[in-house]
């Protein structure tokens, strides 16, 4: 890949020499998450009024990680032309989304409509979920 070449949307890793700010965490720790993502928010220039909806949907896929994935996962973030990337990774297997009258397990459909972007790769590694969000306003 040519590093002078934006990546495209749906982009699922760093650009080289793009630096990353790295968060490990477990279900206790999700305040934290969301102090990291509001903090990330403001830093990366989001406009004031989205990241409230940023942290949201960084708590919904975080929660989703430590609940429904494994017992710890990591958090990742970077900048790609002003826009703010997010990757959450665990290493639990992948569970199908709420059947139809469920009350929970919309988290991913909220991210979803939250974010600009969302990108879901599941295996045996894990699960990883990348999100996009319009940064500098």
């Amino acid at each position: 890949m040519n590093e002078d070449v934006e990546p495209p949307s749906g982009y699922t890793s760093p650009p080289p020499g793009a630096p990353v700010r790295r968060l490990r965490f477990r279900l206790p720790d999700l305040p934290r998450v969301r102090q990291f993502a509001e903090d990330e928010a403001r830093d990366a220039g989001m406009a004031e009024e989205a990241v409230g909806d940023f942290v949201i949907a960084v708590n919904e896929v975080a929660t989703n990680a430590v609940t429904h994935g494994a017992d710890h996962a990591v958090l990742r973030t970077w900048t790609v032309s002003g826009d703010l990337v997010v990757e959450v990774h665990d290493e639990g297997s992948w569970k199908p989304g709420p059947v139809p009258g469920a009350v929970g397990g919309m988290g991913l459909w909220v991210a979803r409509l939250l974010s600009s972007d969302l990108t879901l790769r599941v295996g045996n590694g894990g699960s990883t979920v990348i999100m996009r969000f319009p940064g500098k306003d």
